[in-house]
């Protein structure tokens, strides 16, 4: 396989350039040389306002913000008649947002509609489905890569982390053509790679291949229910760690599990990276289904394990019969971030390519309908990232952060989470993008 001529780190650290005399369905044009843009009319939020000792609204205000080689120069007072200043027409300035679970490498987008269809044999089932339309696939996945990309961005997102498939069918070949997406969208867009193994690191013998793409530009190493898959959760996990500590990768793996085996391969991961202390903050479980089967006493044990291993959870907010213990690893401290996973292919029918949306869910989910818990709502969104901190100090944005941001027609971040607020545009590393 032929390399990119930029490494996948040389990716996420390139500004853009600016998009001189491009009109975007917002309304703004940027000016020529737009790598350097003042912005006005722009709202930002400042501070909370109480009553009876709670948060009842959060404040804003118009600023000025002036963007420089992909960041953000000054903030200052408003001047509503700036010559030469991009108007932003009072919308709300939020982190860009960040997708962290995600296939960009398999997707029916941008083609065709089709449903998600169900055979029999579960997981299995779907390996052997895919093992079959795989090849077919492949031969779009760089362009529906790109147009996925699109859909992101027009989400107000800028940043994903894909598995990517690494398995005897398509072998490298998806990471080939992904990696070509990303090359043609290095300067809007940024991401990080996990090698995975859809079809079982053993069940189909991926090794070979998962070795192979630990050695390029890949930023973690995956996996998918050890027991269920490969029969054996201690040799998986150990061929996993293994791979990532030789590679000086990551760890981010599938667990969908939820009885017995999915425990023990939480609690055995929990065990390895104690050991291994090089992986505490990067390492990932994917879903980890188990976590909503538990009973309570056991989800503060495991939860209470995971935030002191630093292992971080990333879910995709699932409902119905399942939910997950959120604020439970929040109160010990695990990180836990979302993505939407499938969009429109053949594992999932229903996503949207926006993470405020899932932000809007989980705030449903746990009842946070509050104008504080709203606002800490957004985190799920942008990546841990928020305007306000828990005091309503004001924590972003400052002088010198990258450029990196959307424009929201919402009042205040609360606002945008409870009604999924449309993004009127993206900006990236101080590109107008969207």
């Amino acid at each position: 396989m032929k390399k990119t001529e930029l490494s996948r780190k040389e990716f996420l650290k390139m500004s853009g350039l600016g998009l001189a005399g491009v009109t975007l369905a917002s309304g703004f044009i940027p000016a020529a040389g737009a790598d350097n843009l003042l912005l006005k009319n722009v709202r930002l939020e400042t501070g909370f306002e109480y009553e009876g000792g709670e948060v009842s609204h959060t404040k804003t205000e118009l600023f000025c913000v002036e963007i420089k080689d992909g960041k953000i120069k000054s903030i200052s007072a408003n001047k509503p008649n700036a010559a030469g200043a991009i108007d932003a027409k009072g919308w709300l300035m939020l982190p860009a947002f960040k997708d962290m679970h995600i296939h960009l490498d398999k997707t029916f987008y941008g083609g065709p509609w089709q449903a998600t269809r169900r055979g029999p044999g579960g997981v299995k089932g779907m390996i052997a489905l895919e093992q079959k339309i795989l090849p077919e696939m492949l031969k779009t996945s760089t362009n529906r890569a790109e147009k996925l990309i699109e859909l992101l961005q027009s989400k107000g997102t800028n940043f994903a982390r894909s598995h990517v498939n690494i398995e005897p069918t398509s072998k490298l070949q998806s990471l080939s053509n992904l990696l070509k997406a990303l090359e043609n969208r290095k300067s809007s867009f940024g991401a990080e790679l996990v090698a995975f193994p859809q079809h079982g690191v053993f069940y189909t013998d991926s090794v070979p291949y998962l070795k192979e793409a630990a050695k390029m530009n890949i930023d973690f190493i995956g996996g998918l229910d050890p027991y269920t898959i490969d029969g054996a959760i201690e040799k998986t996990i150990d061929f996993t760690v293994q791979l990532a500590l030789d590679n000086k990768k990551g760890i981010d793996i599938h667990l969908h599990e939820s009885g017995e085996s999915g425990l023990k391969t939480v609690e055995y991961l929990i065990k390895k990276v104690n050991e291994n202390p090089a992986l505490q903050h990067k390492t990932f479980l994917s879903h980890c289904f188990v976590l909503g089967r538990i009973d309570k006493i056991k989800q503060e044990e495991i939860a209470e394990q995971l935030g002191a291993a630093g292992i971080g959870i990333v879910s995709t907010i699932p409902f119905g019969g399942l939910i997950m213990p959120i604020p439970t690893l929040y109160k010990h401290n695990v990180n836990v971030m979302t993505g939407n996973d499938s969009i429109i292919d053949h594992w999932s029918t229903f996503g949207s390519g926006s993470v405020l949306e899932k932000a809007h869910t989980m705030a449903q989910l746990y009842g946070y309908s509050t104008e504080f818990l709203l606002s800490r709502s957004l985190k799920l969104a942008t990546g841990n990232v928020l305007p306000l901190d828990d005091k309503g100090v004001q924590q972003w944005p400052k002088a010198g952060d990258f450029a990196d941001l959307v424009l929201i027609d919402a009042s205040c971040s609360a606002e945008a989470v409870a009604r999924i607020s449309p993004v009127r545009s993206l900006i990236n590393k101080g590109q107008i993008v969207y």
